[in-house]
């Protein structure tokens, strides 16, 4: 019991389905300032003794928050998959003609690794 309280009170003290976000406007003087909220849900677990059993403190909690959400964060979804089959099969097939013998054992693999990481760098990634 003891267990499940602690798990509550460790991963359920925020509730992102209970917030939302109030916008406040304040106006000091002759300047104008913005300020946004977002309610949160807060929960404490406060242990008890065998004559005072234990119970949980609820409120919510005003936190501020970015007032610009649809800013969207740069993300780099440049992938390298096309640069590195190319790069790679080009690497040892270049690998695979300007080596003889046994030296082709370890010249082709070493050609593709070589030529993939060049192909993913031209490539974008």
């Amino acid at each position: 019991m003891k267990l499940i309280l602690a798990i509550l009170v460790l991963f359920g003290s925020t509730s992102p389905l209970l917030s939302e976000e109030i916008e406040t406007y304040r106006k000091p003087g002759y300047s104008s300032t913005r300020t946004c909220t977002r309610r949160e849900y807060r929960e404490e677990y406060i242990p008890g003794t065998p004559e005072n059993p234990g119970y949980v403190k609820n409120w919510y909690e005003y936190v501020e928050v970015s007032c610009n959400p649809n800013k969207s964060e740069v993300i780099d979804d440049n992938d390298c998959k096309e640069g590195s089959l190319i790069g790679g099969l080009l690497g040892a097939g270049l690998a695979a003609s300007s080596s003889r013998g046994k030296g082709r054992m370890w010249a082709i693999p070493a050609g593709g690794v070589t030529g993939a990481l060049i192909g993913c760098q031209i490539d974008g990634g």
